[in-house]
């Protein structure tokens, strides 16, 4: 006789070991990317007078948003 509160863990558990889309992969690329030290590894070209490094920071940011949207809207359930 098994648990009521079992049945409910195991249902959740498989649901989220389908998702095996390709689309997934693309998650990485906001992680990777700024772990590229040589992209921002210089002081000029410079934008509204502040250093590569820190508008190139703020990228990055956009480059995660845009990606986790993206990947968001490709691997949502249509309904």
């Amino acid at each position: 006789m098994s648990e009521p509160g079992t049945e409910a863990a195991s249902t959740a558990s498989t649901s989220r070991a389908k998702d095996h889309s390709p689309w997934n992969w693309l998650l990485f690329v906001p992680i990777v990317v700024p772990l590229v030290t040589p992209l921002f590894n210089a002081d000029s070209p410079r934008l509204f007078n502040f250093p590569l490094f820190y508008w190139l920071q703020l990228a990055f940011i956009a480059l995660g948003v845009g990606t986790t949207t993206l990947v968001y809207q490709m691997t949502k359930k249509r309904r």
